[in-house]
């Protein structure tokens, strides 16, 4: 049994006539019949009561006919998903991404893209730039989605606007002045993020002093929350104040362009990408 007889079958069965299907089909009546007849003999049943007046399918013709239905409905049902899992309206799109930047960029483009592609899922993996950038080599993960200045030459890369660090802290005294230079940082109690670490220092150090840093964490927002307790000065990118929505730490952003901090898309030069993957790397450089 082959899909072509299964089609002539059922129409065949659904009209109920050898004569009407043939005009349906555009075959002519005796293929239609012989093709009825093979069937017969391959299952070694009747499937059709067939006089001059009348045509009844037998018990077994209804089951071919139930079955006949379903499995040409789950066949273009799935020439449609194939279709649109290699055109990227169906998939999954999994993202790696440093939570500050994730957490900040990725609603309002996810939201956009979601619009035009309903049916892609998301998978987001919060990590560090270095297990980003490792997921990626490995194809664990489709976009990376990091925080710059990076060595970025392994990959091709969606480069967004830089913004300026922030000095953010609870007490509004501690700033005396609108915008802050790094000698402004001696004798603060600094609460950073890891990445900035060496930077943050070398910078201090070539203004005289060595910073006074107490608390280290991957994540920014780990910055604002120890900073909104009072135990010290939290240095994080400006965008990422929006972790933290009501927040009532007030801030100066710091004017050293060494660190202007940005965000970077990045996805693998050289390995297979998803139509969905694709799709969604598309909509981010129209919307950047």
């Amino acid at each position: 049994m082959d899909l072509r007889q299964m089609k002539y079958f059922l129409a065949i069965a659904e009209n109920a006539s050898i004569s009407k299907a043939s005009e349906i089909l555009h075959v002519a009546q005796p293929p239609l019949s012989y093709q009825l007849k093979l069937l017969e003999e391959e299952l070694g049943v009747s499937l059709a009561e067939r006089t001059t007046r009348k045509f009844e399918l037998t018990d077994a013709g209804r089951i071919l006919e139930h079955r006949s239905k379903q499995l040409l409905e789950l066949l273009d049902a799935s020439i449609k998903e194939i279709r649109d899992v290699s055109e990227g309206l169906k998939g999954t799109v999994s993202i790696g991404t440093v939570s500050s930047a994730g957490a900040t960029l990725l609603p309002d483009k996810i939201l956009s893209f979601h619009q035009q592609y309903p049916d892609v899922n998301f998978e987001i993996i919060d990590e560090d730039t270095a297990r980003i950038v490792d997921m990626l080599e490995r194809g664990v993960i489709d976009v990376g989605i990091i925080r710059t200045p990076f060595a970025l030459d392994e990959f091709e890369s969606i480069t967004l606007p830089s913004e300026p660090m922030i000095a953010v802290c609870k007490d509004t005294d501690s700033f005396r002045k609108d915008v802050l230079e790094i000698r402004d940082l001696m004798g603060c109690s600094l609460i950073i993020q890891k990445r900035n670490e060496k930077l943050v220092s070398e910078l201090c150090m070539k203004e005289g002093f060595e910073p006074r840093i107490i608390c280290k964490s991957n994540d920014a927002r780990t910055v604002l929350q120890w900073a909104e307790t009072g135990l010290g000065v939290g240095l994080v990118p400006k965008n990422c104040l929006r972790l933290v929505p009501h927040t009532r730490l007030s801030f100066r952003e710091i004017e050293e362009p060494l660190l202007m901090s940005g965000t970077a898309v990045i996805y693998p030069r050289n390995r297979y990408l998803s139509s969905a993957a694709k799709n969604f790397i598309w909509t981010l450089k129209t919307i950047s």
